[in-house]
């Protein structure tokens, strides 16, 4: 984390004056210094006494949608209890659901310089939310339930939105629906593992995402037809598909056995009826256009070397349409970039929030 302070200075003159302010700003600096240290330190050792996903919040609620689905929404508060410059909102993924943010809402919260709050939710039909109606589960809807958390949420001051890959496109479907709060709210954007469109031309397979899909198609039906024993199914299977996690969501590098298990938890909270549900809405995914929106907006891309599922040009797709933009490129990471090198991805972060610190929304750059 990056060391901070406040700068005090007194004009004064002759040589005894400048000594003595010199001890005094010293000794000063050294005292806030070593009080914010101990506000962290403190901070890190009470929030690393949890496990991995399993972070408090510190004021948790619901949020409903339009259609009436209701969204779950946490908060989460500056460590040191000062008053925040930015209100940051994480978008999941797909099949994923907010706890798979453990890493960046550590330091988010400890973060000083500047300090933000942090919004996270599920998407409808994960996590702690309400389930939806399948006609429900598209793109388009996930950008209005954002559009709703952010009005509901964070009511005023700057925003910035963090979303990893079906999250950035819910983030690019909230600019397609509503362009004015780019301009208006949001003074920064992350794009994590995502795409603007073409998804199956490299990545996930096209077959996989067409709605004429024999295979998807009866698991589609069974899943409605016998929940439980799909289920079941699943459960018996937890080994295999605890690997195939293993080897399509993560590099070829070696990866704690735990951050693995964390993400076969949330998708073991999604049920395969969920699951064939928004895939319709990923295949017909195109949202170049939608990027015009940002263009008064700072942005990160981050994209991975080794994503099976969405590959590195997606994001350098989106990069080459946005004019204030940092593409960065993970080395022998795979899909999940934030769980699996977290202290890279949090320190281009934290960088972005740096740069925005005094830049105000519909302004190119930090002031």
């Amino acid at each position: 984390m990056r060391p901070f302070g406040k700068t005090t200075g007194w004009a004064v003159r002759g040589l005894m004056g400048t000594a003595v302010a010199t001890v005094a700003v010293a000794v000063a600096a050294a005292t806030h210094h070593r009080r914010i240290a101990n506000v962290r330190s403190l901070a890190a050792q009470r929030l690393g006494e949890y496990e991995l996903g399993d972070l408090p919040p510190d004021r948790e609620y619901i949020v409903t949608a339009d259609d009436g689905v209701p969204l779950s929404v946490e908060e989460v508060d500056p460590a040191d209890g000062g008053a925040p410059e930015f209100t940051v909102v994480l978008v999941h993924g797909y099949t994923l659901d907010r706890r798979c943010w453990h890493f960046q809402r550590l330091d988010f919260a400890l973060c000083a310089a500047p300090r933000v709050r942090q919004v996270l939710y599920d998407h409808r039909s994960h996590g702690r939310s309400g389930h939806s109606p399948r006609q429900a589960c598209t793109l388009e809807q996930l950008g209005r339930d954002l559009d709703a958390v952010i009005r509901a949420a964070a009511p005023e001051g700057r925003v910035v939105l963090v979303g990893h890959s079906m999250g950035g496109m819910t983030i690019m479907a909230l600019a397609e629906h509503n362009p004015e709060i780019f301009a208006e709210r949001i003074c920064g954007v992350a794009f994590l593992n995502t795409s603007a469109g073409d998804i199956g031309r490299s990545g996930l397979p096209r077959p996989f995402l067409s709605r004429r899909n024999p295979v998807m198609l009866a698991a589609a039906r069974l899943s409605r037809w016998q929940p439980d024993a799909v289920e079941h199914v699943r459960h018996i299977g937890r080994q295999l598909i605890w690997s195939l996690i293993r080897r399509l969501a993560f590099g070829h590098e070696a990866v704690e056995p735990a951050r693995v298990e964390l993400m076969d938890s949330m998708m073991r909270c999604t049920s395969l009826e969920v699951m064939t549900d928004f895939l319709p809405t990923l295949g017909a995914h195109n949202r170049y256009a939608a990027l015009a929106g940002l263009q008064y907006v700072k942005a990160l891309v981050i994209g991975a070397e080794s994503d099976l599922l969405v590959q590195y040009e997606h994001s350098e797709a989106i990069a080459a349409l946005l004019p204030d933009v940092e593409l960065v490129r993970v080395p022998a990471s795979g899909h999940m970039t934030m769980l699996e090198q977290p202290e890279l991805v949090n320190e281009h972060l934290l960088d972005l929030l740096a740069q925005l610190t005094g830049a105000q929304p519909g302004s190119r750059g930090a002031a």
